[in-house]
């Protein structure tokens, strides 16, 4: 592997784990109703699992309400079910054709439980950055053994592979940071 590949599977490796960490964002309940909340959820229907918004329409329509409107009405005890199971700590209320899940104001003990949380997941990714950090170093170290790359390539390519880490690190506490303002504004 030359340098330039090795630099670039670890942009992409820890570009994925950004973009994989602001998806996770999008499910920590901030207080607002918000249908990435639930759309992701897995279904358990005609003895397949599949994601929430492959059965039903999910919607918004006020700032404290999720709708979910089934396109099968069998499927709401398992929608239901799903939601009841799930880390959320939302009833869902059902007519028998639509659920509804009002989202509750979050009480001050709540937000420093998802802040906590939220920090977690931070972790996680960076942890995920720092090991695509640690494979790029390890494949320089290998194209050194192999007399592919020279002392000063793999030089290079540690200063640029740790740049590149400590961009993403930024990028991750960044997001986080926003976050947990927003899950603190009342």
């Amino acid at each position: 592997m030359t340098i330039d590949e090795i630099l670039l599977d670890a942009e992409e490796r820890m570009t994925k784990a950004v973009e994989a960490y602001q998806s996770v964002l999008q499910t920590v309940r901030t207080g607002r109703a918000s249908t990435s909340l639930v759309e992701h959820f897995q279904v358990e229907h005609y003895g397949q699992r599949m994601p929430l918004n492959q059965l039903a329409t999910l919607g918004a329509p006020e700032a404290q309400l999720i709708t979910i409107q089934p396109w099968d009405r069998s499927a709401v005890d398992s929608i239901m079910k799903a939601i009841q199971t799930s880390d959320l700590g939302i009833t869902p209320q059902s007519d028998g054709a639509m659920i509804r899940l009002p989202i509750p104001p979050l009480t001050e003990e709540r937000r420093k439980d998802m802040v906590k949380q939220l920090h977690q997941k931070t972790e996680e990714a960076r942890v995920t950055v720092r090991g695509a950090r640690r494979h790029a170093m390890d494949e320089l170290k290998k194209g050194l053994k192999s007399h592919e790359l020279s002392e000063d390539d793999k030089h290079r390519g540690e200063i640029a592979t740790e740049k590149s880490t400590q961009d993403h690190v930024a990028q991750l506490d960044e997001l986080s940071k926003q976050k947990e303002l927003e899950l603190l504004e009342v």
